[in-house]
């Protein structure tokens, strides 16, 4: 079809749409890449217009998908129509993309691919088969694609930056659709409407032979919206007397039901061989013509009886054999009997070998089986092992609850419904994830396995709602696993439990970490203790007899956690928690290094779901050190990860990085995010630090009174305050209050925060504690004060809070008449503001030197190029020699998308090379 030139006049009624889709490929020609996605009822003639952007395609490649219901749960399954295409360009993929992409594809890689690699790894094959020319990926029925594949494609469109690569996708609007509007949301959509009333009229007019009741007909123009398949459908199954009289035309149906009650009307008229084919059709999503015809052989049909229902304008027969429209194959597998489509699948299972696709034949085995079956069940189970290494966790689940249906020993179908329910769970599905374990509890339980149920509830809870409820769940169930005599798991449930309430926020505390804390002081440790047990037990201590008590085992804790030895599976579990834990004693070192080593592990083992945590961490430790450049790329990073996997995105780094670069609108914007998330999932350490974040942001532009009650608002509700950041939050309480004129206020802060840095010690603590001493002492005292701020800060790397000891001592400074010493020290803070690209405490620095009747230039210190944030750190990649391959592979885009920025940046700074943009590098 891509031969031959199509015109408009081919699709009527649809001349606004085939002009969007002919701007489209005019576009692509010229270099662009486009996205696009159609979007209409069933019907409404989608599909004709991927047919005609195909046809218009010349000097196209193409490539096409199609969504097939009965594959929504197998992963990557559309993926695998898009790349087969494309797979002598998978040895061009970087090793890790391209490991990731054979394993989801299956095609012999041992590693359980990575959605957020496999997404990279398609990203870099379009866009390496548009390197020759123009690449055009249609896609019909994606709402019907797995979720994977959905994703993979989603992540794709939205970073198609290299030229010349068009991708289309077909979008059917329906209420039994699984996913797809939420992956999709946000790509450019083109709206598929009904034709015109005389469009419409014109069509019906076309098909309708002899007279015709004009009230009919303007009620059958009414009914069917002028969708075009409906009015297709409806006059070639009715009788000229019921269009001419009004009879049998239903009224306020679905356009759906329409076609589906046609198509049953027009299988009613088939014979039995016509009607046996079509049922193989509806069973078989594959529409694979070999299999068919073996399955027709095996049901003693011709040819003819194939050719009969293409006939009827129900099936089209090609290299697939496909139905008209989705609501066509589910009207003929829904008018089959049960034992009519048991038969069915075992006639299929029969025709498919077991060695070419032995999921598939246990599959239809399986949907044959009139009852509990262990063989059958056993297979399934195997091929739910196969899904999982291949990190298809949808696929495994509905194996596994099918598995679960034909098991007929109880205990046995116990297990398989628990494996069946966690695989569900991290499939993201908890509501079958909850009915699977009401099927593990219909049955008698031992204590073990009622504590598995109990914390793979809790567990569900957590993720689906990280809120006061969670805790409170992995409470019971760790009391169950202790019933048990499964110390081990008890005991690590409890640190699930501390997670849990730290995301959960204050109010979770009562029902959480103190009750953890007192159980996991019942419990015995293993000897010799593992980490896990020092982590607890140090934290139990925290949280019952104070932070002062706890600080030794905190320390042999982390330490424990630092070792090289420690198990890769340990730190993926628990490093996020010992990062935490590091912030809470200001051990700035040992939180750098837990978080550069948690990051590495999540990347090196493809864990995805850990990345954007991972990322958030190792942003906030790039701000600390000032580095807000590098902050802002793991944010940045974070939220390309949770996209990519259909997570939500931690948006906390960010707030870090626009609340020290002084950006109020930023930090508006983000904070009503972390407060809508607390909303939506319960997570209660939203606002806290959405608080905390404004709080310094308004302490940075001299606003003491808005900082006063953020910061306020971001510790009251604690009763003992957590690690990390609600304790941050009196530090900038302190000086505001201080400032704002409340000074008895901020001593009492002053209090609690030396709780928490004396213990401590570190050059961290004693410096936030000698800078917030200053704000309420006078003369050589707070003068001392704030030189010993100056002097332990300086011994850290944390850049920020050294600037800001600077900065006090030199408003102190000038407030004592001591002018030319106040110069130096606002000097110094200033030119560190700038460096770190902290504007709102530079522009505070500016200030204070103003009334010394000093004038300083603030222009951030760089000269305006024009680049993004993404420009500017391509142009760092550069300066360090990475070629454009290791430049993609550092900023998760492909090869040819780093080439296409390369030359916008060239464009921008009036260069022609690499070599000239190193050396230009250096003067920005």
């Amino acid at each position: 079809m891509a031969d031959r030139l199509v015109s408009r006049a081919e699709v009527p009624g649809r001349e606004h749409e085939c002009g969007q889709l002919d701007d489209l490929l005019d576009a692509v020609r010229g270099g662009e890449s486009r996205v696009l996605v159609l979007k209409g009822e069933a019907g409404v003639g989608e599909t004709r217009l991927l047919e005609y952007v195909v046809a218009r395609a010349r000097g196209f490649q193409t490539t096409r998908v199609k969504g097939v219901r009965s594959e929504t749960e197998l992963s990557y399954a559309g993926l695998h129509q898009l790349c087969v295409p494309m797979m002598n360009g998978l040895s061009g993929l970087p090793p890790a993309r391209r490991d990731a992409v054979s394993g989801a594809l299956g095609l012999g890689s041992r590693r359980a691919p990575d959605g957020f690699l496999v997404a990279l790894g398609v990203l870099g094959l379009l866009s390496g088969a548009a390197r020759d020319r123009p690449l055009l990926c249609v896609v019909d029925d994606a709402q019907w694609l797995d979720r994977a594949s959905t994703q993979a494609l989603a992540f794709t469109a939205r970073r198609l930056l290299a030229k010349s690569v068009a991708l289309v996708l077909a979008v059917r609007v329906s209420e039994d659709a699984p996913h797809g509007a939420t992956e999709l949301a946000g790509l450019p959509e083109l709206p598929v409407g009904g034709l015109s009333r005389r469009e419409a009229e014109a069509l019906l007019r076309s098909t309708l032979l002899g007279p015709w009741d004009k009230q009919v007909l303007d009620r059958i123009l009414a009914e069917t919206r002028g969708n075009p398949l409906a009015l297709l459908e409806l006059p070639t199954a009715s009788t000229p007397v019921a269009l001419a009289g009004g009879f049998g035309l239903p009224s306020a149906y679905p356009v759906v039901e329409h076609v589906r009650e046609s198509c049953l009307r027009r299988i009613a008229g088939l014979p039995k061989e016509t009607r046996d084919f079509l049922l193989a059709a509806a069973v078989d999503p594959t529409g694979e013509p070999t299999l068919l015809w073996r399955v027709a052989e095996r049901l003693g049909v011709d040819i003819d009886d194939a050719a009969d229902a293409a006939a009827a304008g129900l099936l089209r027969i090609g290299d697939r054999v496909g139905f008209l429209h989705p609501t066509m194959r589910s009207a003929v597998y829904c008018a089959a009997s049960p034992e009519e489509r048991r038969n069915m699948h075992r006639t299929l299972a029969d025709a498919t070998a077991p060695a070419a696709d032995p999921d598939r034949r246990a599959w239809h085995a399986a949907h044959g089986a009139s009852g509990p079956d262990e063989s059958l069940a056993a297979a399934l189970e195997r091929s739910a092992g196969r899904a999982w290494a291949r990190d298809g966790v949808a696929a495994t689940a509905a194996f596994m609850a099918r598995a679960v249906e034909l098991t007929p020993e109880p205990a046995l179908r116990q297990g398989r419904g628990l494996a069946a329910a966690r695989a569900a769970h991290e499939a993201g599905s908890p509501a079958l994830a909850l009915r699977l374990l009401s099927l593990v509890e219909t049955g008698p339980l031992d204590e073990r396995r009622r504590g598995e149920v109990a914390l793979a509830r809790a567990r569900i809870a957590f993720t689906s709602n990280h809120g006061s409820e969670a805790p409170g769940r992995l409470l019971e169930a760790a009391g169950q696993l202790l019933a048990a005599h499964d110390i081990t798991g008890a005991r690590e449930t409890y640190l699930e439990v501390v997670t849990a309430t730290i995301f959960a926020g204050p109010q979770a505390y009562a029902d959480g970490q103190y009750q953890a804390a007192r159980a996991a002081r019942a419990t015995p440790t293993s000897q010799p203790p593992r980490p896990t047990d020092l982590l607890l037990d140090a934290l139990a201590t925290r949280i019952i007899d104070g932070h002062t008590a706890a600080v030794p085992g905190l320390r042999v804790a982390l330490s424990a956690f630092s070792e090289p030895s420690l198990p890769p599976d340990d730190g993926l579990r628990w490093l996020w928690l010992n990062c935490v834990t590091a912030m809470g004693l200001w051990d700035h070192e040992t939180m750098s290094l837990l978080a550069t080593r948690h990051l590495k592990l999540a990347r090196d083992a493809g864990q995805a779901m850990a990345l954007p945590y991972a990322l958030t961490m190792r942003c906030v430790v790039h701000v600390l050190d000032g580095e807000l450049t590098q902050g802002a790329a793991r944010a940045e990073e974070a939220q390309t990860v949770a996209e990519a996997i259909g997570t939500a995105a931690p948006v906390y780094g960010a707030l870090f990085v626009a609340a020290w670069r002084g950006r109020e609108a930023d930090c508006r914007d983000l904070g009503t995010v972390a407060d809508t998330g607390a909303r939506q999932r319960g997570e209660g350490t939203g606002p806290v630090v959405s608080r905390w974040a404004r709080a310094l942001l308004y302490n940075s532009l001299g606003r003491y009174a808005e900082a006063a009650e953020a910061a306020e608002a971001a510790a009251r509700d604690y009763s003992q305050l957590e690690m990390g950041v609600p304790v941050w939050s009196l530090v900038e309480y302190i000086e505001a209050a201080a400032r704002s004129g409340t000074p008895g206020k901020a001593a009492d802060a002053l209090g609690r925060l030396t709780e928490s840095t004396r213990a401590s010690g570190t050059d961290w603590a004693m410096g936030i504690e000698a800078r917030s001493c200053a704000f309420l002492s006078e003369g050589d005292e707070a003068e001392a004060h704030c030189l010993r701020a100056i002097d332990a800060l300086g011994r850290t790397g944390i850049r920020g809070e050294s600037a800001r000891a600077h900065l006090v001592y030199g408003e102190w400074l000038r407030r004592n008449g001591r002018r030319r010493t106040a110069i130096e020290q606002l000097r110094a803070a200033h030119d560190l503001f700038v460096a770190m690209d902290m504007r709102g405490f530079a522009q505070r620095a500016v200030r204070e030197l103003a009334a010394t009747g000093e004038t300083i230039k603030s222009h951030g210190g760089r000269t305006d190029t024009g680049l993004t944030p993404k420009e500017t750190r391509i142009v760092r990649l550069v300066r360090e020699g990475l070629t454009n391959p290791e430049i993609g592979a550092h900023l998760s885009i492909s090869a040819r998308t780093v080439e296409w920025h390369l030359r916008k940046i060239f464009g921008k700074l009036g260069i022609t090379s690499r070599k000239q943009l190193r050396a230009r590098a250096g003067t920005h």
